[in-house]
């Protein structure tokens, strides 16, 4: 036992002295509401404006979401009960699920306690029960998906990010009989790069192979009916089976995928990491449901949100200050460094009311450590100039 402390202990030192250890901020929200927080500084309670928050839409706080939430806890109480398989199964569970196979114009979907145990859970179900089932990654592929295809064993080739090219010259080469599954993520979570999609999904099916592809930062933002990044262009082929998040623009908890009725029964009759624990609260999927019936018809949210992210981006550029262009709402600025990283992220936030938590390693590569920016649809015009002028004296001064 006390070996194994030694070593936690000679881990946890390691990360110290390197600046990688992470470091959370205790925050409540403040009154105002979203953006603003307040954090614990010394026992006293500081206002800031949060620039990290993946409630992109700030629908966790709409009335409407709140209202769906607080019906449903007086009916069902605050948890399920159970497994699915074991009386955690309601009504709100079978009515999230159907809306969500509708949203995304397929046969059926599956809830799960996170998009996280979605990604793991069905990758790894697929890979072990199909052990000549090929993966194709791409290799900025979020660690959900890299550990679902690692917990299956399956053989896994690993495509260059975002190069349609490298993954034709690896599908060719690949035996035409295997099984395929090619796995991206439609906006990858700490650069913001679109992903080629309707390429990717065109090539994979020209190839006989399945698609996977993880929506969580495009469901309830992009796509026709907000339906993901995917559902761009109607006449496009769609992936043969979602992942997709409650957590973020849908501004609830848990994960889920949409898929074929034979693919989802397969996950729901095989994987671990669906059948062995408690399942969502009810409460819960009604907030969410009641937040895609919203999000199915929003338009001045996400307008809102992508102006004000065109306006931030337009502000830093006449400021000099480089940042990772690409087609999404995240804004990564680069630091490169996990000391000096965390130095702007504390400045911003002691001496100017800025919360932008720093990423480090393992989250990014080492030496692409940065300061990832999330405009959400709260924020005004104001807030964002402040914030670049407090950038603009953090990374310069």
């Amino acid at each position: 036992m006390f070996e194994i402390i030694d070593i936690i202990n000679q881990e946890l030192s390691s990360l110290r002295s390197k600046g990688n250890y992470r470091h959370f901020l205790h925050q409540v929200k403040d009154d105002d509401g979203n953006p603003f927080i307040k954090y614990n500084k010394d026992g006293t309670w500081v206002k800031a404006v949060n620039y990290c928050s993946n409630d992109y839409l700030s629908m966790s706080n709409h009335p409407y979401v709140i209202e769906a939430f607080t019906r449903s806890s007086k009916i069902y109480g605050v948890s399920s009960g159970g497994t699915r398989n074991i009386s955690g199964t309601t009504e709100a569970h079978i009515s999230l699920e159907k809306t969500l196979s509708q949203w995304h114009e397929k046969e059926a979907a599956l809830l799960f306690g996170s998009a996280y145990i979605a990604n793991l859970a069905t990758l790894q179900t697929l890979g072990r029960r199909i052990p000549e089932l090929i993966f194709f990654s791409d290799e900025k592929n979020h660690a959900s998906l890299i550990e679902g295809m690692r917990s299956a064993g399956n053989k896994k080739i690993v495509f260059k990010h975002n190069d349609i090219h490298d993954l034709e010259e690896k599908l060719s080469n690949a035996d035409p009989l295997a099984p395929k599954l090619v796995i991206f993520e439609s906006i990858y979570s700490m650069n913001g790069h679109v992903a080629p999609a309707a390429e990717i999904l065109k090539l994979a099916q020209e190839y006989k192979a399945m698609t996977y592809v993880d929506e969580v930062h495009a469901v309830g933002m992009y796509g026709a009916k907000n339906a993901g990044y995917c559902f761009n262009d109607p006449t496009a082929i769609k992936p043969d089976i979602i992942n997709g998040t409650l957590s973020k623009a849908i501004g609830t908890f848990g994960g889920y995928i949409a898929s074929s009725a034979e693919v989802v029964d397969f996950v729901r009759s095989f994987g671990s990491g669906f059948i062995f624990t408690t399942s969502l609260p009810p409460a819960v999927c009604s907030a969410a449901e009641a937040s895609i019936e919203l999000l199915q018809k929003d338009k001045e949210r996400v307008y809102k949100m992508k102006t004000l992210v065109h306006l931030f981006r337009k502000l830093l550029t006449e400021e000099g200050i480089p940042f990772t262009f690409n087609q999404s709402h995240i804004t990564p600025i680069k630091v490169g460094n996990p000391e000096k990283c965390k130095a702007i992220a504390d400045r911003l936030l002691h001496d100017f009311g800025i919360y932008i938590q720093p990423i480090n390693y393992p989250t990014v590569p080492l030496g692409e450590e940065c300061l990832r920016v999330i405009i959400t649809s709260a924020h005004n015009e104001d807030q964002i100039y402040h914030l670049v002028q407090s950038l603009k004296k953090c990374i310069r001064g």
